[in-house]
C-alpha cells in the first residue's frame, strides 16, 4: 500500500504480488433488509458488482469502458450509456440514478442522460448470502485501474439533485459531500454514522394493533404505546375533528344515519375532570365530515353557527386552506343519485362569504389533501369509485394531484396515481423529505389491499417507495412522539387498526 498525490488530492494504492480483491460481505451494509433497493443512486467513476458467495453469478454491476458506461442487472440485461468520456486523466463525477423503468447518468454535474426500458431496471430481488466486491468481479480480468474516491450507494434516486449543482464538479474534494453526512462508515467492527444530518426515511415497521369496537374510544400515547384513555357514545359516527378556541379544547364527532336526521355532539376538554364532556349538540343529515378554520379573526365549524349553505352532492369531505391573503375551502363530493362522476367544487372567500373558483372532475371523490412544497401548491383528490347509470362499479382509478398554476390562477393536472377505492390521503414531512400516503379500501373484490407511501422526486412528481398491508382502510394519520415518527390506520371493515413506525437513518 503506498500513498499517491493528483492534482492536490491523496489516495490509497493497493498492490499485491498475487491477485487480490476489495470486498466485503453484503450483510454489512443490508443490516435491516436483506432485498436491495428497487432505487439507488451511486456516485463516482468505478467498477462495482454485487455476487452470490456460493458460485459466480452476477446481481449487479457497473462497468466503465473507454468510451461507454454499462450498468448489468442479474438477468442478463444490459443499459449502455455510450459515448462517455472518462479516461482523460481527470477526476470525474459520476452519479447513477435508478428508479422504476428509468436510468439516469450524469457526468460532472452536466446535463443527464436518461435511458427508459419497457420494464423495471430492477425487479425485487434478495442480497443474502452475496458478496460486495470494489475495483472488479471477483476476477482478475476486468479489474479497476485508476484513482476512486467516495463510493457511495445512496437510497432513492434523487442524489443528483441533492449532489448537483456543484461550484467545482470536475475537482474530487477532500471534504465530505453534504448528502453524505449520515452515510455509514464500514469498518471491521459494526457500520457507524460518523456525522449527523437531516433524517430520512429507510423503512417502515409493523409498530402496534389497536382493536376497536363498535363503540368509539379515547386512546393516550403512554411508554411508546396507544392505551384506552375514555369511552366516548357514538351513533354510526364518521370522523372526528380537533380544533382550540379562545383557550378552550374541544372535540366535534360526526354522527351519520342513512336516512333522517342524527346529532352530531361537540365536547369540550375539562381540566378539572381530564375528560372530554358535552357541549352542543348540533343537527345533522348523514353527517361525514367537520372542518374547523379561521379568517381574519372569525372561527367557523360547518353548522356550529350557522353562516351560510352550499350546494353539495353527498358531500363526504371539506378542506379548507389558505395561500397568500386568499382562503379557499374545497369540498369533494361523491354522488349526485345517479352518478359519482360529477364535479366538486373549490370556493374562494370573498365579502364575507365563499363563491366558487374552480369546478373539478372527480369520480367519487373522498377526501381533498392540500400541501405546499416549496413555493408551489397542491391538491390531492381520493377518487374511490365510478358508479354510472349502467355498468358495473369501477373501484381501481386514478387519483389526481392538482397544482396551482400562478399564471392562470387554477389548479391544473399535475400527476395521476392508480389507487383502489381511495378514501383519504396524507402527507407528512420526514427531514427533509416529502411524502403522500393513500388509504386503498377496496378493489371491487377484496379489503386486504396495501396501501401505499409516495415520495417526492422532483421533476419525477410521486413515486411509490413502500407497501403497507392494510385491511379496509379508511383513514391515515401522520404523528410524532418520543423522537420518533408514526403512522396509523383506521378500519372500516374491522376491529383491527394498526400503528406503523417509521425507521430512519
Amino acid at each position: 500500500v503506498r500513498v499517491v498525490q493528483s492534482r492536490g488530492s491523496r489516495g490509497f494504492q493497493l498492490a499485491a504480488a498475487t491477485a487480490t480483491s476489495l470486498s466485503f460481505p453484503a450483510s454489512q451494509i443490508f443490516t435491516n433488509c436483506e432485498n436491495f433497493p428497487r432505487e439507488f443512486s451511486i456516485r463516482n467513476e468505478y467498477i462495482f458488482s454485487l455476487v452470490q458467495e456460493e458460485g459466480d453469478r452476477l446481481l449487479l454491476g457497473l462497468r466503465v469502458s473507454k468510451e461507454r458506461v454499462n450498468f448489468l442487472v442479474g438477468d442478463g440485461r444490459r443499459l449502455s450509456f455510450r459515448s462517455i468520456r472518462l479516461a482523460d486523466g481527470q477526476w470525474h463525477t459520476l452519479i447513477l440514478a435508478v428508479s422504476g423503468r428509468y436510468a439516469t447518468l450524469t457526468i460532472d454535474c452536466g446535463l443527464p442522460v436518461d435511458l427508459v426500458l419497457d420494464q423495471p431496471v430492477l425487479s425485487s430481488f434478495s442480497t443474502r448470502r452475496s458478496r460486495f466486491y470494489v475495483g472488479s468481479r471477483r476476477r482478475w480480468k476486468d479489474r479497476f485501474s485508476g484513482l476512486l474516491r467516495q463510493l457511495v450507494l445512496l437510497p432513492g434516486s434523487d442524489a443528483t439533485p441533492r449532489l448537483c449543482p456543484a461550484s467545482k464538479p470536475r475537482l474530487a474534494e477532500l471534504s465530505v459531500p453534504e448528502v453524505l453526512m449520515t452515510a455509514p462508515v464500514l469498518s471491521d467492527q459494526q457500520p457507524s454514522v460518523f456525522m449527523h444530518g437531516p433524517q430520512r426515511l429507510d423503512y417502515v415497521e409493523d409498530y402496534q394493533d389497536v382493536l376497536t369496537t363498535s363503540e368509539t374510544f379515547d386512546v393516550e400515547w403512554v411508554d411508546g404505546r396507544f392505551q384506552l384513555y375514555q369511552n366516548i357514545s357514538t351513533k354510526e359516527a364518521r370522523a372526528w375533528k380537533h380544533f382550540t378556541l379562545d383557550g378552550q379544547v374541544f372535540l366535534v364527532v360526526a354522527n351519520s344515519r342513512e336516512a333522517g336526521s342524527e346529532l352530531s355532539i361537540i365536547y369540550r376538554w375539562s381540566v378539572v375532570r381530564r375528560r372530554f364532556l358535552w357541549y352542543q349538540s348540533l343537527t345533522t343529515h348523514s353527517a361525514l365530515d367537520w372542518e374547523f378554520f379561521t379568517i381574519h379573526n372569525h372561527s367557523f365549524l360547518a353548522l356550529f353557527e350557522v353562516n351560510q349553505t352550499l350546494a353539495t352532492s353527498g358531500a363526504y369531505d371539506w378542506e379548507f386552506f389558505s395561500i397568500g391573503p386568499y382562503h379557499f375551502l374545497a369540498v369533494a363530493n361523491t354522488f349526485d343519485g345517479h352518478t359519482t362522476a360529477i364535479t366538486s367544487t373549490i370556493y374562494v372567500w370573498v365579502d364575507s362569504h365563499f363563491i366558487p373558483f374552480q369546478h373539478i372532475s372527480t369520480d367519487g371523490a373522498t377526501d381533498w389533501e392540500m400541501f405546499q412544497i416549496g413555493d408551489r401548491y397542491f391538491l390531492a383528490v381520493a377518487n374511490s369509485q365510478r358508479v354510472l347509470r349502467q355498468g358495473p362499479s369501477l373501484y381501481s382509478l386514478n387519483s389526481t394531484i392538482y397544482e396551482l398554476n400562478r399564471l392562470t390562477h387554477t389548479f391544473i393536472r399535475f400527476q395521476d396515481l392508480l389507487t383502489h377505492s381511495a378514501v383519504d390521503w396524507e402527507f407528512f414531512k420526514v427531514g427533509d423529505e416529502r411524502f403522500l400516503v393513500v388509504a386503498n379500501s377496496h378493489d371491487g373484490s377484496a379489503y386486504a389491499l396495501n396501501s401505499v407511501i409516495y415520495r417526492w422526486q422532483g421533476y419525477e412528481g410521486f413515486v411509490p417507495v413502500h407497501s403497507l398491508p392494510t385491511f379496509g382502510c379508511r383513514d391515515w394519520e401522520f404523528f410524532s412522539a418520543d423522537s420518533s415518527s408514526y403512522l396509523v390506520y383506521s378500519s372500516a371493515t374491522s376491529r383491527l387498526s394498526k400503528v406503523f413506525r417509521l425507521k430512519t437513518y
